[in-house]
């Protein structure tokens, strides 16, 4: 399993969003600058969490973005798969029902369960509140 460029980006907007979070409404711009990723790409990542009602927005000269919730209500893991959907390391284990052919017998199915129980345990036992607290653990000029 590996995550891609816009799953790392998504947690660095939704962890930039829960930092700077005064009440107000945040400029895509501001995060843009702060976090070095081009406006258009984060565009493109902030739809998705929109939609998935992650973030609040609103349009026009005033608007910008901010957390639907608090930061310890999300997950790394509920931040990631808004992006990259399931995470699992084999794509067998992407549905309800393992379809492989050889599921029945196959040795190394229960590999492949444990690493995924690993992960996904791991990554839904991190909260963005946890991030936060380790991000404004390190030196104000750290760049999150």
């Amino acid at each position: 399993m590996k995550v891609s460029t816009k799953g790392r980006y998504a947690l660095r907007i939704m962890l930039d969003l829960a930092v700077h979070d005064s009440g107000e409404l945040v400029p895509l711009k501001e995060i843009a600058a702060r976090q070095n990723i081009t406006l258009k790409y984060m565009e493109q990542i902030i739809s998705p969490l929109s939609k998935a009602g992650f973030v609040q927005s609103l349009r026009g000269s005033s608007g910008g973005y901010r957390l639907a919730r608090k930061p310890a209500e999300y997950t790394v893991g509920d931040i990631l798969r808004v992006l990259e959907g399931p995470l699992v390391p084999n794509a067998c284990l992407e549905g309800e029902e393992n379809t492989c052919p050889r599921a029945d017998f196959c040795p190394t199915l229960p590999f492949w369960k444990g690493l995924n129980k690993v992960i996904n345990d791991y990554v839904d036992s991190v909260t963005l509140e946890d991030l936060v607290e380790e991000a404004l653990s390190r030196q104000s000029d750290y760049v999150i």
